[in-house]
């Protein structure tokens, strides 16, 4: 019994023990810290050694082969899960039957640009726990640090209800490899709004649960068992009553009537994010919230063009984000069942940089989007295309989401 009551004393100190490391370790994130941190990441190093020996990990230095070999497999896997194109991939070979279609008027944009590593994002306002701004696998991002960590789009009015009967939700999120992470959706400002009968939707890499209802992504397991780390596409459209939500290019669930009003957003990472030792299973970016507005064949009728800010592109490029296709393919569907109708593709960008390469790039971007529905089996004497640069804003470039709303192509009837 003397020997029994010494180890269960003995188990709970080593837990403490790999706990405290298990903490220290989840600020191994690959950002550009201040000059003033660098003796706290030779810290970090040493923890990060010890935590290797403990879990069995292998050194960093790999012959030649072995370093080309993962090379390789690591490219491999950045191309299936990371939804990344370049000018010579078919994102819509793989999102063909993609049909979420974002908000036409932006209503919160946040793609943190314009942020410091390091700072609190500046477009949020925190509830409680840790959040930074970091730079993450090449993009500023935002970080949970500590476990709960929860915030709030700090937008005007934010105490009373600012989200529309329709409105959609997009953002990307990182998924480790066997590590858990989850997200949570609230539908309301947990600091400034009564709570919502609502209940939250709660993401993982693999699947969505809202309520009773829950389905995992095609093909893949339930919750954090994959076998690479990849960034996420997540979607949210809100009808009147219907609520959809889309990992990357699938349609995860679809409630067709709930009884609530969303009043406003809280996003949150869940408690059990501290799992693990790397520290990087709680990391978003690229939030958008638009109003939803009407089909786009009703907008077309009563405008005469259909505006789509839901076309989005690579930074500086006219490189097309995948989930760019379920507004393509709305576009290509209406064409279809239309044969008389004929559009003028035109590309509109915000004023940030030269206004030469910006009226080129518009041009570039509108005849990206041609060439996709024209491989899609659109006529090209149906199609036309005309780069309009940033002459004809339609909103304040001076705000991100007046710059996400300039940021557009428009078919314009002919």
């Amino acid at each position: 019994m003397k020997y029994l009551f010494r180890f269960r004393l003995f188990v709970p100190t080593i837990m403490l023990i790999l706990s405290v490391y298990s903490v220290q370790a989840q600020i191994r994130i690959p950002v550009k810290k201040k000059t003033t941190e660098r003796t706290n990441q030779e810290i970090d190093k040493t923890i990060d050694n010890g935590l290797d020996k403990l879990f069995g990990k292998k050194g960093k230095k790999k012959n030649k082969e072995t370093a080309k070999t993962d090379n390789k497999e690591t490219s491999a896997k950045s191309e299936q899960t990371q939804g990344k194109t370049d000018e010579d991939d078919d994102p819509e070979m793989k999102w063909a039957k993609y049909d979420f279609i974002p908000g036409s008027m932006v209503l919160f944009e946040d793609n943190l640009s314009d942020e410091d590593n390091g700072e609190f994002p500046s477009h949020w306002d925190l509830i409680k726990g840790r959040v930074e701004v970091v730079e993450f696998d090449a993009r500023n991002s935002i970080c949970f640090f500590s476990a709960e960590s929860m915030v709030i789009p700090y937008i005007k009015n934010r105490d009373k209800d600012y989200l529309p009967e329709a409105f959609t939700l997009e953002f990307d999120a990182w998924f480790e490899k066997n590590e858990y992470s989850e997200y949570i959706i609230r539908f309301w400002d947990v600091k400034n709004q009564e709570s919502v009968y609502m209940p939250p939707v709660f993401i993982s890499g693999n699947a969505v649960r809202y309520s009773d209802f829950k389905d995992s992504y095609p093909g893949k397991d339930y919750y954090w068992n994959n076998n690479s780390s990849f960034w996420r596409h997540v979607a949210i459209a809100f009808n009147k009553r219907s609520l959809k939500v889309y990992l990357d290019d699938s349609r995860v669930i679809n409630v067709p009537n709930i009884e609530a009003n969303p009043t406003g957003i809280t996003i949150s990472c869940d408690g059990f994010n501290t799992v693990g030792v790397k520290g990087i299973n709680r990391i978003i970016t690229n939030v958008r919230i638009a109003e939803g507005g009407p089909k786009l064949y009703d907008k077309f009728l009563t405008d005469g063009k259909i505006v789509a800010t839901g076309i989005t592109f690579e930074t500086n490029k006219a490189t097309l984000k995948p989930e760019s296709m379920g507004v393509i393919n709305k576009i290509y569907k209406i064409m279809e069942k239309h044969p008389e109708l004929k559009f003028s593709v035109e590309g509109h960008t915000d004023n940030v940089g030269d206004e030469d390469f910006n009226m080129k790039l518009s041009q570039a971007r509108a005849e990206t989007v041609r060439n996709k529905l024209v491989n899609m089996g659109i006529s090209p004497d149906r199609l036309t295309v005309k780069g309009l640069g940033e002459t004809m804003p339609v909103a304040d470039n001076n705000t991100q989401e007046g710059r996400a709303n300039n940021r557009r192509v428009e078919f314009v009837k002919m």
